[in-house]
């Protein structure tokens, strides 16, 4: 039920892009995620509109910084959520050699009514 939006400056290639989305989806199948729940969109910023601090809480980062957004429903313990960072930091950095100081995630918690994948039905109300 996650929903990612994926944010980067503009300059990467397709191939490039398309390995984030695939390192997110691995990551979040790895924390419990159910196969084929795959709902992501990857968003290219001109740099006036991609603004960050370079330098926030110590962390060193560069004009490659990619910005995750997870949106997903509420009930994860504190360690899947730190096992989600770490595969996703770690995934990226193999698959495409992002820096793990250039990956900011943010988790989004919902209830699980608040979801609705098609037909006007909140397929997970009770």
């Amino acid at each position: 039920m996650p929903f990612a939006r994926i944010d980067l400056r503009k300059g990467k290639d397709a191939a490039y892009r398309r390995e984030i989305g695939r390192v997110v989806y691995e990551a979040l199948v790895s924390v419990g995620v159910p196969q084929k729940d795959r709902f992501q969109v990857i968003n290219e910023h001109d740099a006036d509109n991609f603004l960050f601090d370079a330098d926030y809480l110590g962390i060193h980062r560069s004009d490659d910084l990619v910005m995750i957004q997870i949106t997903w429903n509420e009930g994860r313990t504190v360690e899947q959520k730190k096992a989600l960072f770490k595969a996703i930091a770690d995934g990226l950095k193999a698959a495409i050699g992002l820096r793990t100081e250039d990956v900011l995630i943010d988790l989004v918690e919902v209830k699980k009514e608040n979801w609705s994948f098609g037909n006007g039905i909140a397929q997970y109300a009770t």
